[in-house]
């Protein structure tokens, strides 16, 4: 794990008010990913103080992933040293909410003399809503885009107006590239967290990779989508990265396509060398585009074991905060990801992303927006890396039959979730 150490004492130095140490309640909090939103957190900390100079906010260890953060806040429920308020991974809420580990907000919410539910767009308010209870409030909402290197990408005759619909037209361009000489031309995110690209692939055609308790890998869909990824590596002859090295050898201008989370873009825009980035609405299988596509990112968790009702305010004054108006729009602000609040929307969005237009493209394809899923009962995670290794041997070329693996993946998920 990281610590989010030099960045965020600096912010609390300088944002320190008169109200001294004994007289502040500390809010304890724990996040993902500290390359994505470190900047983030630096930007919203000094408005919250200065709106609530009596709270103190002490950032946890960050998560490595989405994964990570599960399993850490299932351990530190067992141990009793849960934090405050957690960010968890859209696919991930389930299992706290199963647990009893996440609390209800609606109690919080109902004391609300200012706040609406309609605040925030209701597709995204839904993946944090568990039996007509709102348990998580989204913090930041991604799809998957393409990322364009457009001085590279000229080298095989692309311009922003022929840049790929589908994925046989990114293998087309994969072997313009190396003809063009370009080494490695594409990296496309198998290896993102919780399956989301098997997922992508699977809502492209409109269908769910869950229903119930049901691994729906064994329909045709599923072939097709094991199919497409196989199409993809071995006709891009893909090289397979690590994502936090693919990200690193895109910004450094190695890479011609990359296809990953909208999430990135900010993190891209500040390590980018001298190349023109431009981001494009993900491809399809068909012509047509995806019918679907699975909503990545984070809701705010409350999950404090205090009894405290000062404390639990406290907690409550910064998971709002962050989710919604100044605190989302900083999301936008800093990563790619989308605000899910439409306060947000209406702070930013009539100059921001007309401004910055690579971090446009997620919100063209909302409309495209469906449930990032988890894979149900206590063996999801284990359910997680079975799929995540099958995909990794198509990537190696271990695995070459694709109805053999198609029927391997669906015997061990299908065992794991029964």
């Amino acid at each position: 794990m990281q610590r989010t150490l030099t960045a965020m004492a600096l912010v609390l130095a300088a944002t320190a008010t008169t109200a001294t140490a004994e007289d502040k309640i500390v809010v304890e909090f724990g996040y993902p990913y500290s390359h994505l939103f470190d900047v983030t957190y630096e930007a919203i900390l000094p408005k919250f103080y200065e709106a609530h100079p009596n709270i103190e906010i002490k950032m946890r260890a960050t998560y490595e992933s989405y994964e990570d953060g599960t399993n850490t806040i299932l351990r530190e429920a067992v141990a009793g040293t849960l934090p405050d308020v957690t960010m968890q991974g859209l696919n991930r809420q389930a299992i706290l909410v199963e647990k009893g580990i996440a609390k209800s907000l609606e109690p919080f919410i109902a004391a609300e003399t200012d706040f609406a539910k309609e605040g925030y767009h209701k597709a995204m308010l839904d993946l944090g809503t568990f039996n007509d209870q709102v348990y998580g409030l989204p913090f930041s909402i991604s799809l998957p885009v393409g990322y364009y290197n457009m001085e590279v990408m000229a080298k095989a005759g692309y311009t922003e107006t022929n840049l790929p619909k589908t994925w046989e037209d990114v293998v087309q361009a994969c072997v313009k590239l190396r003809e063009a000489g370009v080494d490695n031309p594409m990296f496309w995110g198998w290896n993102i967290t919780g399956n989301w690209f098997l997922q992508a692939l699977m809502w492209s055609q409109d269908k769910p990779t869950v229903m119930g308790a049901d691994f729906q890998l064994d329909t045709p869909e599923g072939l097709k989508t094991l199919e497409t990824m196989q199409s993809i590596f071995t006709g891009c002859e893909m090289q397979n990265l690590e994502w936090k090295a693919a990200l690193a050898s895109f910004s450094a201008g190695d890479l011609g396509m990359m296809y990953w989370s909208t999430s990135a873009v900010g993190a891209v825009e500040r390590a980018m060398g001298d190349f023109t980035l431009v981001t494009a609405e993900y491809p399809g299988i068909e012509a047509s585009g995806p019918l679907g596509l699975p909503a990545g990112g984070n809701s705010a968790l409350l999950t404090s074991q205090s009894d405290d009702p000062e404390q639990l305010a406290a907690a409550w004054a910064w998971l709002k905060f962050i989710t919604s108006g100044e605190g989302a729009a900083d999301v936008a602000r800093t990563t790619g990801y989308m605000p899910p609040n439409q306060a947000a929307n209406e702070i930013i969005l009539a100059d921001f992303y007309a401004e910055n237009p690579a971090k446009a493209t997620a919100v063209r394809q909302l409309p495209l927006l469906r449930e990032w899923q988890a894979y149900p009962g206590d063996n999801g995670l284990a359910a997680t890396q079975v799929i995540y290794d099958g995909l990794e041997g198509i990537v190696t070329g271990e695995f070459a039959d694709m109805s053999k693996l198609q029927e391997e993946l669906t015997e061990e998920v299908q065992d794991l979730l029964d």
